[in-house]
């Protein structure tokens, strides 16, 4: 199971935290990510951190965001800072399988960033 938090409604140009905790130690072993779905539009992959701690950014948050883990704790942050209208969006902690789909989904964070 995976819990996500810390998303709230920020202006432009700030900054959030968010923390993902799973509760299956599966999620200790394997490549996980921050997906978003923004309104209208599919979900898609932000930001990935393999076990080695491997980083992956989609080219519009890189410089941005910043993913990290702590593997004892099962634990999967997202720092976002300079934040943009268009990072509005539910944003989803999981694995990043190298085939098939993800894990099941927990219920996801808002995020809206509004002057």
């Amino acid at each position: 199971q995976l819990v996500e938090s810390g998303g709230g409604l920020v202006p432009p140009g700030g900054s959030l935290r968010l923390s993902c905790t799973a509760s299956n130690r599966y999620y200790k072993i394997v490549t996980m990510g921050w997906y978003r779905q923004a309104p209208g539009k599919e979900r898609e992959l932000v930001a990935s951190i393999t076990i080695a701690g491997t980083t992956y950014y989609i080219d519009s948050v890189k410089g941005r965001f910043t993913i990290s883990r702590d593997t004892a704790k099962n634990t999967v942050d997202l720092q976002m800072n300079s934040l943009k209208s268009e990072d509005t969006a539910v944003y989803y902690c999981n694995n990043v399988p190298s085939s098939g789909n993800p894990s099941p989904w927990g219920q996801g964070t808002q995020v809206t960033v509004l002057s």
